[in-house]
Order: C-alpha cells, then sequence, then structure tokens
C-alpha cells in the first residue's frame, strides 16, 4: 500500500479548518485522504467542527450542543466559510474521508448517513474513544475504524485489537519502534499526526509508519515517501 498523506480538517495550515473551502483545497493538492471531525447539533444536525465550542474556530462564542443548526450556519469559520454538515462535505468532495467521532451519540447519527449512501468503502471512522468505535462498528457491519491516541504506550496496539480497529492514528511525538513494530505485528496499519516538520518527516521514514496526518499539502508535493 503506498504511504497515505491525509489533510488535517482539510489543510488546515492553508485554509480555515473544518470548511468546505479547506476540503476543496485538500482534494485540488492531491492528499489521499481528508481528515475531519463532527459534533451533533442541538437539533441533531450532524456538524462538522472539532471543538465541543465554536469560540476558537467562529466569531461565536458557547457550546455546538447548545446550538440549532440554524444557529451555527449563521457564523463565521472564517473568510467567510460557514459550518458544513457532513452531507456537504461528501457532496463537495471525493477524496476518501477520515471522520472523527467524539461519542457514541456521534456514532449513532454518523452510522445513519453510512448506511444511507452506502459510504462503507470511502469513510473510515475514527475516535478516541474506544466505546465509539465499538458503537459505529456494531451499527455499520464492515466499517473501517481507527483508534486514535494522544498519550499512550503499547497498551494502544490491544486496545485497537480489542475494538476491532485496523489503524492506530498516533501522536508522531510519542511514538517509538516498539510500539510501530507491535502494530504491525498486529496487522494493524499506523498513521503519525500531525506531521509539519522534516524531523517528523524523517521520524516517519525510520518508524516505516503507513501513513501521515499534516496541515499542509506538502508532503504529498515532495513524493518521497512510500510504504
Amino acid at each position: 500500500m503506498n504511504f497515505l498523506t491525509i489533510g488535517h480538517r482539510g489543510i488546515m495550515g492553508v485554509e480555515p479548518e473544518n470548511t468546505l473551502r479547506s476540503f476543496v483545497a485538500a482534494e485540488h493538492a492531491g492528499l489521499d485522504v481528508i481528515e475531519l471531525d463532527v459534533h451533533l447539533s442541538k437539533d441533531g444536525a450532524l456538524v462538522v467542527l472539532h471543538d465541543e465550542d465554536v469560540d476558537r474556530t467562529t466569531d461565536g462564542t458557547g457550546p455546538v450542543a447548545e446550538k440549532t443548526l440554524a444557529e451555527l450556519r449563521a457564523l463565521d469559520a472564517g473568510r467567510g466559510e460557514r459550518i458544513p454538515v457532513f452531507e456537504e462535505v461528501l457532496d463537495a468532495v471525493r477524496t476518501p474521508l477520515q471522520v472523527e467521532i467524539k461519542n457514541t451519540a456521534a456514532a449513532r447519527a454518523l452510522s445513519e448517513v453510512l448506511l444511507a449512501r452506502d459510504l462503507v468503502e470511502r469513510v473510515e471512522v475514527s475516535s478516541f474513544h474506544d466505546e465509539a468505535i465499538t458503537e459505529i462498528a456494531r451499527l455499520v457491519p464492515g466499517v473501517r475504524t481507527a483508534l486514535i491516541a494522544s498519550r499512550y504506550g503499547t497498551d494502544v496496539v490491544e486496545r485497537a485489537v480489542e475494538t476491532g480497529a485496523g489503524t492506530v492514528c498516533l501522536n508522531i511525538r510519542r511514538l517509538t519502534l516498539e510500539i510501530t513494530e507491535a502494530a504491525h505485528d498486529a496487522s494493524l496499519r499506523i498513521i503519525g499526526w500531525v506531521v509539519n516538520t522534516q524531523d517528523h518527516l524523517r521520524l516517519v521514514r525510520a518508524l516505516e509508519l503507513d501513513g501521515a496526518t499534516t496541515d499542509h499539502p506538502d508532503i504529498k508535493r515532495t513524493g518521497r515517501f512510500t510504504a
């Protein structure tokens, strides 16, 4: 399998994160996969946003879960962009997606879209939470899943295997050869995040990772990495 370059929230180093503008730019840059995050609005819409509140990425304030879709739509998410719903992203780009869910409620909402649109082949679902991965796998048979971790040891491999995940997405700053070898021995694909510097790129190659999540499209343009 070729080395995967994954656009972090689109290409958030260049465009406003988790916006249609960012996702389209990531596709135009030729990234292999686009990563995004979903939350539920107050009225149950599957909105694309990373944080639990809107303060950092929009001109609004307050928790996402306490706002209706109409209220969220009224906010500026950067350069005049609006917070998209997941279905809009599906229509805006054709690139494969990695969708991060925050909880089992989001898993249930996402599962309805995946089943209705037959997206098992196109979408991989990721989460920091083991129970969310287990739930989406139960609801959508055959869906590909990835366990994300920031602070971890070799136990992250055991957790991934137990949840049925096929991929681990791990903080590049904590990755070791021992963990990489354990993941590959368990037939897991291993992705490093967030890979934005030459030092990180050298580490990616040294550890023989299967892919990298990045804020910038430059990794893809180098054409230097294959697995």
